[in-house]
């Protein structure tokens, strides 16, 4: 598609996608709300890959001093004319990003503060030689370039006090009070978490934090961003200057994400508007405050790949960037009120729960309320309304999020299947000597277990699909048989064969997914003719197997029947 924009696939500096010609999907009337809305410290959760990098650095390349105005020619912002006199250029600014604010320990993290705030510094090095500070201050400033073993080195004292000292410097030297842009500030305590050493990073924050935000005279305003809103207790005590944008609120509600309209006009700017309905589909269904939000990480790759084939499917591109750890542990911690909820879920349906927006991350995995919480501050869930009490109706939010529900699901069902030996063995055993009581029995409990991803609206063969599957998980644990799924064999294709160790025997499973819970005797029927009609038992004579044991088993949701016939 020549003559058209170059996509920014994985890019988030505003710069950059200015001056190199790239798409832009124009939100610089967030400029414009900051500045109407007035408040000293700012703080934006929204799931991740949903632009907040990307406008925080928008904002930067805005308020800077030195700033390039024909970044901004022919967006939104630049007709306020008299906003953009007062404000664009005018303002020095600290930008720090913690996302790679990581380590095996609380040292190694620490350290890596370090580098970051280190590096930050060192774009400001006139500071050492400017007349407008005393000989104390750029003393203060040497501070920030001690290298030690070819890194920066600063003392805990140092560092918890570095951001409001820096924005002190800068504010002396330009006459003019500092922005301090923080972006996915809440990172080094999810890391922190993980490692165990949460209480010493949330110590290590709170101090930088309370030093730069709360008593800070040298500060014009700060803006922060991040997935999760840690709870004010924790990290912002005493912050009364403070004023938090959560997805459930209508301010700002189309800041981060696209709308219907932006997703229509990308579409129709690289001629792909027909591929409007899988977009849709697939990316969009989140709710922030009234608007409805696609992905944007989503919608920019799959343009990118239709440009390229017009024939390019969707894939899960905001799923496959995470470990999707959290709906990991909402799965494997649920009980059976909780899978019940999920098989809702999954379904279409929604569910109703009462939402806590201020978690410490230390809280998350105290109640099964709180992973419910966090699931929909980071877009694994969405709102589809709420009540007074602090009630959302969840649901999930598009076809791309079900497919994160149903791999987990799979997996964890895999692991139960797994660690009970017994179950399974019994199973096996029972499908080698005919026992189709202790197998009906079995299948029965494990199916009680499993949280169902059937949508009541699937095909019959679809469900079968997935009964299928659990089977297949089951049978795999006898590493003695050597078991085959959608084998040709006769005319048609086996369900499942299985050529256990014994060279004379064969087993032929064939599975139907029956009209109703009275029908199931008869799905078994209808299975055991259609292996003895199409000839099934062809391949496993033809290895000599003429001890041969065919099972109709017949599921309808959780319950299932099962007949043998010796053929």
């Amino acid at each position: 598609m020549t003559g058209q924009k170059r996509l920014p696939v994985g890019l988030d500096d505003f710069r950059k996608i200015r001056e190199n010609q790239f798409y832009y999907v124009d939100k610089t009337k967030l400029i414009e709300q900051l500045l109407q809305n007035w408040g000293e410290v700012n703080l934006f959760t929204r799931p991740r890959r949903f632009g907040k990098t990307l406008n925080m650095s928008m904002l930067k390349c805005f308020f800077e001093i030195g700033t390039d105005v024909t970044l901004f020619e022919n967006l939104y912002i630049s007709e306020r004319k008299e906003l953009c006199e007062e404000y664009m250029g005018k303002y020095p600014v600290i930008f720090l990003s913690l996302k790679d604010v990581d380590g095996l320990s609380y040292e190694e993290a620490e350290n890596a503060f370090v580098q970051l705030i280190g590096r930050e510094a060192a774009r400001f090095s006139f500071l050492r030689e400017s007349t407008k500070l005393s000989d104390v201050e750029k003393k203060q400033y040497d501070g920030f370039t001690v290298i030690k073993n070819g890194k920066y080195w600063m003392d805990k004292g140092f560092l918890v006090s570095s951001l409001r000292v820096l924005s002190q410097l800068l504010c002396r030297f330009y006459g003019r009070k500092t922005l301090i842009l923080i972006d996915e500030y809440d990172v080094p305590l999810d890391k922190a978490f993980q490692h165990g050493y949460y209480p010493k990073m949330v110590s290590l924050i709170r101090g930088i934090f309370g030093q730069a935000l709360k008593t800070n005279e040298f500060l014009q305003f700060a803006v922060l961003t991040g997935c999760l809103r840690i709870s004010k207790e924790s990290i912002f005590t005493g912050l009364n200057n403070f004023k938090v944008y959560a997805a459930d609120d209508v301010r700002y509600e189309e800041a981060f994400g696209f709308t219907n309209e932006e997703v229509e006009k990308l579409l129709t700017d690289y001629r792909l508007q027909n591929h409007f309905g899988e977009v849709k589909e697939w990316y969009d269904g989140y709710r922030f405050g009234n608007a409805d939000i696609y992905c944007p990480w989503d919608v920019i790759n799959y343009v990118d790949d239709l440009s390229g084939n017009d024939k390019a499917q969707p894939k899960a591109y905001w799923i496959n960037s995470s470990g999707n750890d959290l709906v990991k542990r909402l799965i494997e911690k649920a009980d059976t009120t909780t899978r019940d909820e999920i098989e809702q879920l999954i379904a279409g349906n929604a569910v109703e729960k009462r939402i806590r927006l201020d978690l410490t991350y230390d809280e998350i995995d105290q109640r099964i309320d709180n992973m419910w919480s966090v699931l929909f501050t980071t877009g694994y869930l969405t709102q589809t309304g709420s009540e007074t009490d602090g009630r959302y109706r969840l649901v999930i939010p598009n076809k791309e999020v079900r497919e994160v529900f149903i791999l987990q699901i799979r997996e964890w069902f895999e692991q139960v299947i797994a660690n009970d030996r017994v179950s399974t063995e019994k199973i096996n055993r029972g499908f080698l000597e005919g026992k189709t009581e202790d197998i009906q029995q079995e299948l029965t409990l494990f199916l009680g277990e499993t949280i169902s991803i059937l949508d009541t609206r699937a095909r019959n063969d679809e469900k079968e699909i997935f009964y299928h599957g659990i089977l297949l998980g089951i049978l795999k644990n006898n590493s003695g048989w050597a078991v085959k799924s959608n084998r040709e064999s006769g005319n048609g294709f086996a369900d499942i064969l299985i050529k256990p160790k014994n060279p004379d025997t064969g087993i032929i499973l064939e599975l139907k997914y029956a009209r109703s819970i009275n029908d199931l005797d008869q799905a078994c029927e209808r299975a055991l003719n259609q292996i003895k009609d199409r000839g099934y038992d062809q391949e496993l004579r033809e290895d000599g197997r003429n001890d041969i044991l065919a099972y109709g088993i017949a599921f309808w949701k959780k319950r299932c029947r099962v007949v043998v016939e010796k053929i």
